[in-house]
């Protein structure tokens, strides 16, 4: 993930809701740049999400989690148990962009506590030493309230990226769940996120689908998830009865999420 953005490339996820680590590892054997575990919708628990990552860690991407909100206990077992990213949903100000950073960072960038379980084994006893500069520090921007102190969060130190959850963004828009390309104000959104991360050098990221991932990329994105476990499993086995009836797969909108 980091390789692409260092090439001003995109990187290209999946996500996880189902709490298995045999499709975990389905998933992460896949090309992409890196794998999300989320932990905040869905129904993966943390004793889930454990052997989660190590499934993806038989492939080549990044495993990344999103926790359940802005703590720093979950922050700190995610990234013990071999998370080199942290998605933290709901950062509305400065002051939660900058707990996030402090959860996933070591003294004297930040307050994590030293204690990690898989990932010393996993990467040798250099961890420590490169853990601060490796970790991605990835805060969400889904709210109008987060639009307003944009500039405030993304120029905290330490945050690497900021992600797009397009269905909280439109509900605080006033709009429906979901992917709203065409409107107006969710278009809008998207553009000033963009542009802020731009001016300050912050990776955008978006949650979306297949389908729009060519416009993301057109927009500014370099983060984005195309596709989850069961949104993949969804489709697939929709076309594949609508095959076996005789019948031509669906041509599916870009505005689904």
């Amino acid at each position: 993930m980091r390789e692409r953005w260092a090439a001003g490339e995109a990187a290209l996820g999946g996500w996880l809701a189902i709490p298995s680590s045999f499709s975990a590892e389905i998933v992460a054997r896949c090309d992409l740049d890196y794998v999300c575990v989320d932990t905040q919708h869905g129904l993966v628990d943390y004793s889930d999400s454990w052997p989660m990552l190590q499934a993806v860690n038989l492939g080549s991407a990044t495993p990344l989690v999103r926790v359940p909100w802005n703590e720093p206990g979950i922050i700190g077992k995610s990234l013990d148990a071999g998370a080199r990213g942290i998605i933290v949903p709901m950062v509305n100000t400065r002051a939660q962009a900058e707990a996030a950073v402090a959860a996933c960072r070591y003294a004297p960038e930040g307050g994590r506590s030293y204690g990690p379980a898989r990932v010393v084994r996993q990467e040798g006893s250099d961890y420590y030493a490169h853990a601060n500069a490796d970790v991605a520090v990835i805060p969400m921007i889904e709210t109008v309230e987060a639009l307003t102190n944009l500039d405030d969060i993304l120029s905290v130190p330490g945050v690497d990226a900021a992600y797009v959850g397009p269905s909280d963004l439109s509900v605080s828009l006033g709009l429906s769940p979901g992917n709203n390309d065409g409107e107006a104000a969710f278009d809008e959104a998207l553009a000033a996120i963009a542009a802020g991360c731009v001016r300050h050098g912050v990776i955008a990221g978006c949650h979306t689908v297949s389908e729009l991932c060519p416009r993301r990329i057109e927009q500014g994105f370099r983060m984005i998830t195309i596709t989850s476990d069961t949104t993949a499993l969804a489709r697939a086995l929709e076309d594949e009865l609508r095959r076996a009836r005789g019948q031509e797969p669906v041509v599916r909108s870009g505005s689904m999420y």
